[in-house]
């Protein structure tokens, strides 16, 4: 916005929806089979999509299949946990991605990582060339429910030897969602 450029928010206008007051909000639902689903955005153009909430297949595919006349760009964000050997060193984004067997399962707990992959391969097969898939490491702020960040400082407070993962060299981000 400091730029110049016009945001439009597209969520279920569900949660803090006082939030950016000067910036257009769209209501609607990614699941294009709840509510008004997608309806929101037809008809509308946009410069750039900025994808933070896809997680299963079938859904990222519709609101990209919608978007993709509509727009010149689209940003997935992903997960590192998209590739398939969390365990090396040093990878990149021509590394091996997890895959599951049943591609049109939505168990997202269960298959987090090869679904997010399945959700990049859908939005690149709707804008073929124009979507940009980032991985993220470890996105944590007051809404992550896994006590994957927290848990690490409020034991440290504690005081008392910690028994810790990894040799103390380990490359590791936090990303804060806030």
């Amino acid at each position: 916005r400091s730029r110049g450029h016009t945001l439009t928010l597209f969520n279920r206008g569900k949660t803090k929806p006082g939030l950016f007051p000067d910036v257009e909000k769209l209501t609607g639902d990614r699941d294009p089979n709840k509510g008004e689903g997608l309806k929101a955005l037809e008809g509308r153009t946009w410069d750039a999509v900025v994808d933070t909430s896809g997680y299963v297949p079938r859904v990222v595919r519709a609101s990209a299949e919608l978007l993709a006349p509509h727009v010149q760009h689209y940003t997935f964000v992903s997960s590192i946990s998209v590739y398939k050997e969390l365990s090396r060193q040093g990878l990149d984004e021509t590394a091996a991605v997890a895959t599951v067997e049943d591609t049109a399962t939505e168990e997202v707990e269960k298959h987090y990582g090869a679904l997010k992959a399945l959700c990049e391969q859908a939005a690149e097969a709707a804008l073929p060339g124009r979507v940009l898939n980032v991985r993220p490491g470890l996105i944590v702020g007051p809404d992550d429910p896994s006590d994957r960040f927290t848990y690490w400082p409020l034991r440290v407070a504690r005081g008392g030897e910690v028994l810790a993962p990894g040799d103390g060299v380990d490359p590791l981000q936090f990303i804060d969602a806030r």
